[in-house]
């Protein structure tokens, strides 16, 4: 153990060093497991914060990493080009719909939504017509930075950084029955005059928000909403992205194409940051010209880092090779059974999944993000050897589509426990 006796000078993200909750260390991964130093495997039921695709330490993407830091460290993208970045952008853009058609690289999901805010600002500034107002979705997360704080849920997440975020649109979350509501309300704000310069979302599925699930149908409605209005649809696909909803992109189970889109995570497979925004020939071509003042003001040291661009190559030929769809469909398979076990559970409500992501809520969630059963169910998986980290009272499982039968069914079955326990504490039931 590392860190939970306060000896670590590291500070770690979202962790209250405060409740000196011990730190395992990790000494090696592979496949759907973390290895500690005091000899314990670790199922990652969360692929480490939804990077990892493929699997820890996936030998084709190992490879390619050692290659490319043979040959390559860090290189100036600003007027210099490597091989692996014009590659792996060829590469994106004949994956991606025809309107996609330029990749810009950074480093994180939030740089990439940071980038995709400004070119949006950008297109509207240098074609004449600036318009300043982004449209969110209620419950939406896009990252930790001032921009993509701005157009997240506003609460405990970013409440002391308030006096620095701009104010955004947000239209209600479709909810089961009342999708309608949320047409009509983007529909209402992209009435105004002037009209706003662009709509952000998570396309299907809000992670950090709680894991919630809007339809296919909804999401296409939205999109023709800001076609309609010439508002500039970004699709924020850093988590969606890579299969995890069940197709590549969760934008293509609704048949539509951003005019941005933004990829992060399993990029790479999870084995190095890396990101991209991609965005239309019209956006492109609104900050191309001979006037040096209307470039594309962003970069960061380490834009599209050639070791990172190789690996991704590789990751985009494991997807070709390898049958990743039949792994993700029967993990989907997996996880849709494991759900119906617990479906009549007492202590569990809401029941959901989408393609290889499944979650239920504790208590029914009422609690939100700072529930106190949260730190006691982290702390139960914990001790049997499982990396499940609850957003509050939703517990959530999404591996790596490696995890094979006996791994997930000890994830369900120390879910299924840890209902038991909080059904005997409330004086309920529990399973039959």
């Amino acid at each position: 153990m590392s860190g939970g006796d306060g000896t670590s000078p590291v500070w770690r993200p979202f962790t209250q060093h405060g409740l000196n909750e011990p730190v395992p260390m990790v000494v090696r991964t592979e496949g759907a497991a973390l290895h500690t130093d005091d000899g314990r495997r670790i199922i990652d039921a969360i692929s480490s914060w939804w990077v990892i695709t493929h699997g820890h330490s996936h030998p084709r993407l190992q490879a390619a990493l050692r290659r490319a830091s043979e040959r390559y460290d860090q290189i100036i993208f600003a007027g210099w080009t490597h091989e692996p970045a014009e590659t792996l952008a060829r590469e994106l853009v004949a994956m991606t719909p025809e309107p996609l058609r330029h990749v810009f690289y950074s480093d994180s999901g939030s740089t990439s939504v940071e980038v995709a805010l400004k070119m949006a600002l950008g297109f509207w500034a240098n074609t004449g017509r600036p318009r300043h107002r982004i449209v969110t979705l209620q419950h939406g997360y896009h990252g930790d930075t001032i921009g993509t704080m701005s157009v997240g849920e506003r609460g405990v997440f970013n409440r002391a950084y308030a006096p620095l975020l701009f104010d955004v649109a947000t239209i209600p979350f479709p909810a089961p029955g009342a999708e309608q509501v949320t047409i009509d309300a983007l529909e209402a704000v992209c009435r105004q005059d002037p009209a706003p310069a662009a709509f952000i979302v998570e396309p299907l599925i809000l992670g950090a928000g709680g894991m919630l699930i809007y339809s296919a149908a909804v999401l296409r409605a939205m999109a023709e909403v800001c076609a309609r209005h010439e508002v500039l649809f970004i699709a924020d696909e850093v988590m969606t992205g890579w299969g995890r909803t069940g197709t590549r992109l969760a934008c293509e189970q609704a048949g539509i194409t951003p005019d941005i889109l933004c990829l992060s995570k399993g990029l790479t497979g999870g084995a190095l940051p890396l990101a991209v925004t991609l965005a239309t020939g019209p956006i492109f071509d609104a900050h191309r010209s001979t006037d040096r003042s209307r470039m594309f003001f962003h970069s960061s040291s380490y834009t599209a880092n050639p070791i990172a661009c190789a690996v991704a190559v590789e990751n985009l030929a494991i997807w070709r090779d390898e049958p990743v769809l039949e792994r993700i469909n029967a993990l989907g398979a997996a996880q849709a059974g494991h759900l119906d076990r617990l479906r009549d559970h007492p202590s569990l409500t809401r029941h959901r999944q989408l393609g290889t992501i499944a979650a239920v809520d504790f208590n029914g969630g009422r609690d939100g993000y700072l529930s106190g059963l949260g730190p006691w169910l982290l702390a139960f998986f914990r001790d049997r050897d499982l990396l499940v980290r609850p957003l509050g009272d939703t517990v959530y499982v999404m591996p790596p589509y490696c995890i094979d039968g006996p791994d997930l069914d000890r994830v369900w079955s120390a879910i299924a426990e840890a209902a038991d326990a909080v059904a005997a504490r409330d004086g309920l039931p529990g399973r039959g």
